[in-house]
């Protein structure tokens, strides 16, 4: 059995229907991601796995033990929040160290276990500190210190850097996979963030309105998305969509058309086609596929409208003739002015194709 294990979990809060009827598991060692837009349930369902929400229907297993109904305070799990919660008069040493002196742990015991946290944290000398007077990343040290401490068999982290610029995010990150590196402990982390996602997680599971739309590794969702939804929403800049059009199917190929395109364009598909000539598709092309010039097989005819210079790329934004908003990331600094005609090449085999309903073909 996996170390985690959430099976037919479903949520109400009376008629609405939050989490609906989902599976998800994790192996011992593991770092999970929740991802997904605001309001999708990632973070009610890491709190019903903390035992901090009840469960409506399902059942949660930790470890081959049923934790559906177990207190949170037996579940053996840390969980680190949002906003740090930490007590504004206590020091950092008593911070970290509330949770064991509630426990009624021995004051030796206390002592090794708070040094340890401290020196995995890189914290060692801010133990005589009081919250004020900690920057923002200091704080959420302070925070995983607290539940390092506790020895839990589960780490849970519910957006803990949203409150961070993006300088201290970037760093925390870091910080976050190398303690999971040397902890060795199984963790799971909610983010809206799909960067935060992509960067810490050996598995994402990717939720929209109570349910899962995909699991997999940052690679599966990122080469292989499963519908439109995981591949705008896995990768930055979001993936282009086109709406285009099928011209012929032939075996394991369809062939479409789309007005900017120079010629109709064949793409192999993962299964067999259910489309047939006529009906109405969507192309998908991410903005680092694309290239300016002649380069690649296929070609589309733009218009520019701005660019926007990052330094080492540029982000340039131009439309198709019916309107159609296309971002192109090319390498360098680059200028675009308005009405520009671009010339945009890209390999077929790095275009995605999706159905009416927004599958993956």
């Amino acid at each position: 059995m996996s170390f985690l294990k959430l099976e037919k979990i479903v949520k109400r809060f009376g008629d609405a229907t939050v989490i609906d009827h989902v599976d998800i598991t994790a192996e011992r060692g593991e770092f999970v991601v929740f991802v997904g837009p605001s309001g999708c349930g990632k973070s009610t369902l890491l709190r019903m796995v903390a035992g901090l929400e009840e469960v409506s229907e399902g059942d949660i297993y930790l470890d081959g033990a049923n934790v559906t109904d177990t207190e949170p305070a037996s579940r053996q799990v840390s969980m680190v929040f949002q906003s740090y919660a930490l007590f504004p008069h206590m020091s950092v040493h008593d911070n970290i160290s509330f949770g064991l002196r509630m426990a009624k742990t021995p004051r030796e015991e206390i002592d090794r276990r708070v040094a340890e946290a401290a020196r995995i944290l890189q914290i060692e000398n801010l133990l005589q500190r009081k919250p004020r007077q900690l920057s923002g990343g200091q704080r959420q040290r302070v925070a995983i210190g607290r539940a390092i401490v506790r020895n839990p068999k589960l780490f849970l982290f519910d957006e803990p850097l949203s409150n961070l610029d993006a300088e201290l995010r970037s760093q925390m990150r870091v910080e976050i996979a190398r303690l999971h590196r040397d902890l060795g402990v199984t963790m799971v982390y909610v983010t809206h963030d799909q960067v935060e996602a992509m960067t810490l997680a050996d598995r994402i599971v990717v939720l929209r309105a109570g349910k899962v739309e995909q699991i997999g590794s940052p690679a599966d969702l990122y080469e292989r998305p499963d519908n439109i939804f995981v591949a705008g929403f896995i990768g930055s800049p979001k993936m282009n969509f086109l709406k285009a059009s099928v011209a012929a199917v032939n075996g394991g190929a369809v062939t479409v058309r789309h007005p900017a395109l120079a010629d109709d364009l064949t793409l192999p598909t993962r299964h067999a086609p259910t489309v047939q000539p006529g009906e109405d598709v969507v192309l998908g092309l991410r903005p680092e596929h694309l290239s300016v010039g002649d380069g690649g097989a296929a070609r589309l005819a733009l218009r520019g409208e701005f660019a926007e210079s990052l330094g080492a790329t540029s982000q340039l934004y131009a439309q198709t003739g019916n309107g159609e908003t296309l971002i192109l990331q090319v390498p360098g600094r680059r200028s675009l002015a308005a009405g520009e005609d671009i010339r945009a090449g890209f390999d077929p085999a790095q275009a995605y194709l999706f159905d009416g309903a927004g599958r993956a073909i």
